[in-house]
């Protein structure tokens, strides 16, 4: 059926998907490399502010996802996302504008509100183009803007701070999402039957499949039977446990790196970049044989408990060894967004599309507030105890229980053939 379907979707949908995810997460993660590069001296904040300057976007991120999900499975995410894009760009330029601290929390809330609804939309969008076969690929490549653009923004900001200071890169990596989102206007159709450069039979085929496979899905009334299920208050939490790590180390990454003995920024971005690279090799391979076995339960935790391990092991190096600590913190970096694609499969496999556009705020939201929560914590213990070593063990124990909490929800393809019911049973 793969075969029959057009591929010209991964063509024309992917890459300004992926172009879109990778301007969002730019903004969101070049903050960890001004506050290691000058910001924190000339605007006078302190290591506490700073943790909570880093964890703000995700507080705004965490309160309008749902209704951010609802309207674009509703009405429209092509709308949602393009005024999105508008709104985080002059967002992000005025940060490298700011003379105090104050308006940086503000810059930082908003920039979280105006971004909460991207990633939701993005996969209800991609959920209307691509068939339960293809999606976990499909989603890996909108989540792989999250790793590429760290790996080349780890570079670019190292010398864009050494060279011109963390005002002007903010503004330079700010600027372009104003200019793509009349890209992403031109480029994206919100379904297949609006799309002119489908042809009849082929719009055809593929919205009989999408129907069909909907048709397969055990019927939800509304948000209230959706959010009260097992599976979805489960998944809030896994998703919560692993974002707490995720973010706790993608946002002090950099410092943890700067810290090290004769380390300056230009080496801590080359050196930033590695663990992303293992991230997007990872993210690949695991969606491929995903898709192709649809057992996602063995492609989530497992990587999950590596990553764990893998933190655990820098704690246990300390600062005894910096080149160990840092070959373990980039297979941690690897394993914990391997899962990415598999895991948001789960969700639109479990859930009708009526409720699976408030299924994935919630659950999302759930991750912003473990990413509030990791970033500011892994932030406060840096500064509090003088070390990384509290951090690594909040780290390790966050992955930990995400695995188990996996272990527990998601079933694989023989669980589902044999279990009569499916994994929405309330609780």
């Amino acid at each position: 059926m793969e075969r029959q379907l057009a591929r010209s979707r991964w063509y024309r949908i992917i890459p300004v998907v992926f172009i879109t995810y990778s301007l969002a997460y730019l903004d969101r993660a070049n903050f960890g490399f001004a506050a290691a590069g000058g910001m924190a001296e000339d605007l006078g904040i302190t290591p506490g502010m700073s943790s909570l300057l880093g964890s703000l976007f995700f507080l705004g991120y965490f309160f309008f996802q749902i209704p951010g999900a609802h309207y674009a499975a509703h009405k429209s995410a092509k709308r949602l996302i393009f005024w999105s894009l508008i709104l985080w760009g002059a967002f992000a330029t005025a940060t490298g504008m700011v003379s105090n601290a104050g308006w940086l929390v503000v810059i930082r809330f908003m920039l979280g509100v105006v971004e909460s609804a991207v990633m939701p939309a993005m996969l209800i969008l991609l959920s209307q183009w691509f068939t339960k076969a293809e999606r976990s690929r499909a989603n890996t490549f909108l989540i792989l803007g999250n790793p590429a653009t760290v790996l080349w923004m780890s570079v670019l900001s190292g010398y864009l701070i050494d060279a011109l200071g963390w005002r002007w890169m903010f503004i330079i990596q700010g600027a372009p999402a104003i200019l793509w989102a009349f890209v992403w206007w031109r480029m994206v159709d919100e379904r297949p039957k609006e799309a002119s450069w489908l042809s009849v039979p082929e719009k055809s085929a593929l919205e009989a499949t999408l129907e069909e496979e909907q048709r397969e899905i055990k019927p939800v009334k509304n948000y209230a039977q959706a959010f009260r299920s097992r599976a979805v208050i489960l998944l809030c939490l896994q998703y919560l446990l692993w974002s707490l790590g995720l973010y706790g180390f993608v946002m002090w990454l950099p410092s943890i790196i700067n810290a090290a003995p004769n380390m300056d920024i230009v080496t801590t971005g080359w050196l930033a970049a590695v663990p992303y690279l293992l991230a997007i090799i990872a993210m690949l391979g695991a969606s491929y044989l995903s898709d192709k076995t649809l057992n996602r339960k063995i492609f989530i935790w497992p990587f999950l408990l590596l990553g764990a391990l893998a933190l655990y092991g820098s704690y246990l190096v300390g600062s005894s060894n910096f080149w160990l600590s840092f070959i373990l913190l980039v297979l941690a970096g690897g394993a914990m967004y391997a899962p990415y694609g598999p895991f948001f499969a789960v969700i639109t496999e479990i859930l009708p599309k009526n409720v699976a556009g408030g299924a994935l705020g919630l659950i999302n939201s759930m991750g912003a507030l473990g990413s509030f929560v990791g970033a500011y914590i892994v932030g406060y213990l840096n500064g509090a105890t003088g070390g990384f070593g509290a951090s690594y063990l909040l780290m390790a124990f966050a992955l930990l229980s995400s695995a188990i909490l996996t272990i527990i929800v998601v079933k694989s393809p023989r669980q589902r053939k044999t279990s009569p019911v499916l994994p929405l049973s309330a609780p």
